[in-house]
C-alpha cells in the first residue's frame, strides 16, 4: 500500500494495512542523531521509512526585505518577509525569540495588506515541474501547506500580546488580517491546481491553546476566526481535498466548533497540555482523524513508551482515523536508538488486524 493509499483510507475512516506514520524532530534532535548513527545524507523520515509526504507551498507574505542582521556561532538575528526581526538559536530546538514587528496597528496592516497579492512568481513552479511526476510515481501524500490564521498572524507577523488584545478590542481588524492572508493563500493554490498540480490535503498551523486551555473563548473563536477556517475547509472540500489543522495546547473545548467548520483531522494532541486522544476517539472518532498523542516525555524510557504505544494504538487505529506522530515534536532529549524503538513499536502495534 502506498502512502497516499494509506492516508486516503485513514481519512475515509477505514483501516489501512498499518497506521500512517509522520514525525517532526527538532533540528537539534537531528543534529544529535547525526552523531549517534543517522547518516548525514539521509533524512529521519527516509531512514526510519516513515510515510512519504511531499509539500507544496506559496508565498503569501508582504515580501518585506529578509536579511541577516547578526550572526554568531550560537545564534542568528534576521528579518523576515513578514517584517519581523527574530533570533534563532543554532543548537537548540523550539521557536525563535521575536524581537520586533513592522505591523503593529491598522495603518501598518493596510500598508502590508497592499503588498500581499497572489502574484505568479510567489509559487515555485520550477520545483513543481521538476518533482511532481516523481511524487506521483512514489505514491506520496501531497499536501498544500497554508500559512494563515490566528497563530501565524500572532507569532510571525503582528505579535502575540498585541493580537490577543486586539481579538477582544478590535476583532474586525483581526478578522481582516486572517481573511486576507487566507484568501491570497488559497488563490495561489488555485493557480497551482489549475495548472494541473493536484494535492490531497490542505494543512496549516494555528495554535489555539496552551497548557491550561484556550488563548481566547470559544465565542471569540466563533466570531472572529471560525469563518476563516470554514472558508478554507469549504474551498478544500470543493476540490475533494481533506483538511488537517495543527494546533498545540489544549483545544478540547473547541472540538465541536472545529468539526463544524469542516476540519477533517487534528494534530498533535499534546498530552502535557491535557489532550486525551483516546477520549477524543471515543467521542469524535467517526468524524475526526487524530494525528499524534504519543507522549515524547516517555520516549527515552523503553518500558514506559512501550506501554504508551501498546495501550493507545489498538484503540486509536480502530476503523482507521489515526496517524502516528509524537504529541508535538521530538526533542533532543530523545536519542537515536530511543526513537528507533518508537518506530519499531509503532509498526508492531499499528498493523491492521484484518
Amino acid at each position: 500500500m502506498t502512502s497516499r493509499e494509506r492516508f486516503r483510507r485513514t481519512f475515509a475512516h477505514t483501516s489501512p494495512d498499518r497506521v500512517p506514520m509522520q514525525e517532526a524532530p527538532w533540528d537539534s534532535t537531528v543534529e544529535r542523531w547525526r552523531t549517534e548513527g543517522l547518516p548525514d545524507d539521509v533524512s529521519p523520515a527516509e531512514y526510519f521509512q516513515l510515510d512519504v509526504v511531499r509539500g507544496i507551498g506559496a508565498d503569501n507574505s508582504p515580501r518585506y526585505e529578509a536579511k541577516v542582521l547578526e550572526e554568531t556561532d550560537e545564534y542568528v538575528v534576521r528579518t523576515t518577509s513578514w517584517g519581523v526581526t527574530l533570533k534563532n538559536w543554532r543548537h537548540a530546538g523550539g521557536v525563535p525569540e521575536f524581537l520586533d514587528f513592522t505591523v503593529t496597528d491598522r495603518d501598518a496592516w493596510q500598508a502590508a495588506k497592499e503588498r500581499i497579492r497572489p502574484d505568479e512568481d510567489r509559487i515555485d513552479w520550477e520545483t513543481l515541474e521538476k518533482n511532481y511526476s516523481r511524487w506521483q510515481e512514489e505514491g506520496a501524500w501531497i499536501t498544500a501547506y497554508g500559512w494563515f490564521g490566528y497563530d501565524v498572524a500572532a507569532s510571525w507577523f503582528v505579535g502575540t500580546e498585541r493580537l490577543l488584545m486586539a481579538m477582544a478590542t478590535d476583532p474586525d481588524w483581526c478578522a481582516d488580517i486572517f481573511q486576507h492572508m487566507c484568501t491570497v493563500q488559497l488563490e495561489l493554490f488555485d493557480r497551482v491546481w489549475d495548472r494541473g498540480y493536484r494535492f490531497d490535503c490542505l494543512r496549516w498551523p494555528d495554535d489555539l491553546g496552551y497548557r491550561n486551555g484556550l488563548f481566547f473563548s470559544p465565542q471569540t473563536y466563533r466570531d472572529v476566526l471560525k469563518p476563516v477556517h470554514k472558508y478554507a475547509c469549504d474551498w478544500a472540500h470543493e476540490k475533494g481535498v481533506v483538511v488537517m489543522l495543527h494546533s498545540c495546547g489544549n483545544v478540547t473545548d473547541l472540538l465541536p466548533d472545529l468539526l463544524d467548520a469542516g476540519i477533517d483531522g487534528l494534530n498533535p494532541f499534546e498530552i502535557k497540555a491535557g489532550m486525551d486522544p483516546v477520549e477524543v476517539k471515543r467521542r469524535f472518532g467517526d468524524r475526526l482523524v487524530i494525528e499524534g498523542g504519543i507522549d515524547t516525555r516517555l520516549m527515552s524510557d523503553p518500558k514506559a513508551i512501550e506501554n504508551e504505544i501498546r495501550t493507545k494504538l489498538p484503540i486509536l487505529k480502530e476503523n482507521g482515523g489515526y496517524i502516528f506522530h509524537s504529541d508535538h515534536s521530538v526533542p533532543d532529549s530523545v536519542g537515536f536508538d530511543d526513537y528507533r524503538r518508537v518506530v519499531e513499536l509503532a509498526r508492531e502495534y499499528g498493523r491492521s488486524e484484518a
